[in-house]
């Protein structure tokens, strides 16, 4: 399942394809992805001190701070990395057991190289990418952590969230908050591919990661633990789907999380539309053109924990440098250019996905002919919550102030 969440009831990789699967682990350790195949991530560490405007500091000594931690800058190039997804493809339909059973291992997960192993892009925020051949399934499930789908397939196959079946395209957000019933599949007849965001390692550091596989009621065609649809199609579009209207019979909530969306699917298109609406605006000099997904029954973030964005840099557009005490994932929707983090230069081109750690400098450069459409993922909730979220600006005479969220 696409989730990253792991059963024991789901049978185990059969010897040969597991074995395949370590030796694509040893193949694909320098481009820091890790293929599912078993858990190898060392503990939880301490943070160190921030010491400087261009970098993160540096590691204190002593008998502590030695074995110190902290995640780093880092592109995952889409041209690298996907080749992987064609590869664990290939072995789950040669595996001798059914497409249902590999479906929940058909993914890597990304690694960032400053956490020595641990299955994370930074420090409240795990990333995935995952391939559903024709036919896949990934059953109905629900789980603690918080967790979304950010489409990069052309056709994205579809989740199912609590009785709402989502039918997914190029650049959607499809949500599972916490809490709800989910199943995922791909019933048409090319792979899909999407990127799934869980706020993971928080949960696992509170250690209160849990799963459920045993869903109540009637499930779908031969009982496959699929759920069966029970409301229409886009329900969370019709329903939630108009800026500043709030329908009042409308529940606030849908699963048993709490403070979670209960709009589960935002549209690429509706995404896209917005920014080239605005893209005349004069825009945020740190930002350029960009949109927060918002939970409509709140105008909060659509997680307690994570916050998702778009933003369009136009042509040729520089922006300034900005940094916030929360972690940052970003992936290329559309067109290319480049971010300086921290003092190093990550070109970046359609698919790929690059991460900036807590409160490192950081600046957006549009590169070539076309608009530059970048989605964001963001713990700046959990951060804002504790009281610990920060941001500073800096404009191109080096003055930093402090930016009011």
């Amino acid at each position: 399942m696409s989730d990253d969440v792991r059963t024991a009831s789901a049978q185990p990789l059969p010897s040969d394809a597991r074995a395949r699967m370590e030796a694509l682990n040893s193949e694909a350790k320098p481009l820091n992805i890790w293929l599912r195949t078993q858990a190898n991530a060392p503990a939880q560490q301490a943070w160190f001190k921030e010491t400087g405007l261009a970098t993160a500091g540096h590691i204190a000594e002593g008998r502590v701070a030695a074995g110190q931690m902290k995640a780093v800058p880092h592109l995952w190039k889409w041209k690298e990395i996907s080749p992987y997804l064609d590869k664990i493809a290939r072995i789950a339909t040669e595996a001798d057991i059914p497409p249902t059973e590999f479906a929940d291992r058909q993914q890597f997960l990304l690694t960032n190289p400053g956490l020595g192993g641990r299955l994370q892009v930074a420090a409240s925020i795990r990333c995935a990418i995952s391939i559903y051949n024709p036919g896949d399934l990934a059953r109905a499930h629900l789980h603690s952590p918080n967790a979304s789908r950010t489409i990069l397939s052309d056709n994205g196959g579809y989740t199912t969230v609590e009785g709402e079946r989502c039918i997914a395209n190029r650049g959607d957000l499809i949500l599972t908050p916490n809490g709800t019933w989910h199943d995922h599949g791909n019933d048409g007849t090319t792979p899909v591919v999407w990127i799934d965001t869980l706020d993971w390692p928080l949960m696992e550091f509170l250690d209160i990661i849990w799963l459920d596989e045993d869903m109540p009621g009637e499930m779908g065609v031969d009982n496959r633990r699929m759920q069966r649809p029970s409301s229409p199609d886009g329900y969370s579009h019709d329903l939630y789907g108009v800026g500043g209207i709030m329908p009042r019979i409308a529940l606030r909530s849908r699963g048993f999380g709490k403070g979670t969306s209960p709009y589960f699917h935002y549209r690429g298109e509706d995404i896209k539309e917005a920014l080239l609406v605005l893209r005349d605006e004069e825009g945020d000099p740190h930002e350029g053109i960009a949109l927060g997904l918002v939970n409509p029954a709140t105008g909060g973030a659509v997680f307690p924990t994570l916050t998702y964005g778009a933003q369009l840099i136009r042509a040729g557009e520089e922006t300034q440098f900005k940094r916030e005490t929360s972690s940052t994932v970003y992936v290329c929707i559309s067109g290319r250019g480049e971010t300086e983090i921290a003092g190093q230069i990550f070109k970046w081109e359609e698919n790929d996905i690059f991460v900036v750690p807590n409160f490192l400098w950081r600046r957006h450069v549009a590169k070539g002919p076309a608009d530059a459409v970048l989605y964001t993922m963001s713990d700046a909730p959990l951060l804002e919550k504790i009281g610990q979220y920060r941001a500073q600006g800096m404009d191109p005479k080096g003055k930093v102030t402090n930016i009011v969220a």
